[in-house]
């Protein structure tokens, strides 16, 4: 199978290079979607021995964020004709080894979630409140937006057939960072596709800022109001 990483970055000139080399491992390709990082970013990705090969990028001229990155990503890949298509942070939260796991369980499930909140997974070098700002707001979009069935809504390592981005209405998605999360999961689910949660660890990033603000929060806790009056108000059971 064609299998392609999509990989949104800013300011990550500190990890992308390994992280490129640990992903081509397995044996996938890598589209990175930098948004204009100044620190170099798209320089490190072009200069890497793959590029034109394995490793690919889309370039855009400032920061526009996290959802559309991943819209724009999902296009080029559908175009390209990848059978597979994974979400993955490039500051190692997310472990480069459990992509094997993740295409495996894609031959029985539409989309494969790597969760931190089930059975088997862990959260490595979290604060306490961060922990329990996560669990808690997965615990809210879930009982809003009426999706008991996924204990992890908000997180970005996940795995997609082709098919359930291909039925995806990617035009009308307009949510940015983890509230991108919680809208495509529960597109996949209103429409019927079948999705898994496996448990994963992870990891604090090792280096770089992470991306979370205010504004990123907020448009969450309004969207899964959004998506929960549309459970009710339409037919499909996310």
């Amino acid at each position: 199978m064609k299998v392609l990483v999509i990989v949104p970055t800013y300011n990550e000139r500190e990890n992308i290079a390994h992280f490129l080399d640990e992903v081509l491992e397995k044996r996938v390709d890598v589209l990175v979607v930098d948004d204009g990082s100044p620190d170099g970013t798209a320089g490190l990705v072009r200069a890497h021995p793959m590029f034109g090969k394995g490793v690919h990028i889309l370039e855009r001229p400032r920061k526009l964020g996290l959802g559309s990155a991943y819209v724009e990503g999902f296009r080029w890949a559908l175009a390209m004709g990848y059978e597979l298509v994974l979400e993955m942070d490039a500051d190692f939260s997310h472990d480069p080894d459990d992509i094997p796991r993740m295409i495996d369980m894609s031959r029985q499930y539409d989309l494969v979630i790597g969760s931190r909140y089930v059975t088997g997974a862990n959260v490595v070098n979290w604060p306490l409140r961060r922990l329990l700002l996560s669990y808690f707001a997965n615990l809210y979009a879930r009982t809003v937006a009426f999706m008991w069935g996924v204990k992890d809504l908000t997180g970005g390592f996940k795995c997609y057939r082709r098919r359930v981005l291909e039925a995806m209405p990617l035009e009308e998605i307009e949510s940015d960072g983890y509230g991108f999360q919680i809208e495509t999961n529960f597109i996949a689910r209103q429409k019927g596709f079948s999705v898994v949660e496996i448990p994963i660890v992870f990891t604090e990033r090792r280096a770089g800022m992470s991306k979370m603000s205010k504004r990123i929060m907020w448009e969450a806790f309004w969207l899964v109001w959004r998506l929960g009056f549309r459970r009710i108000f339409r037919r499909g059971d996310p």
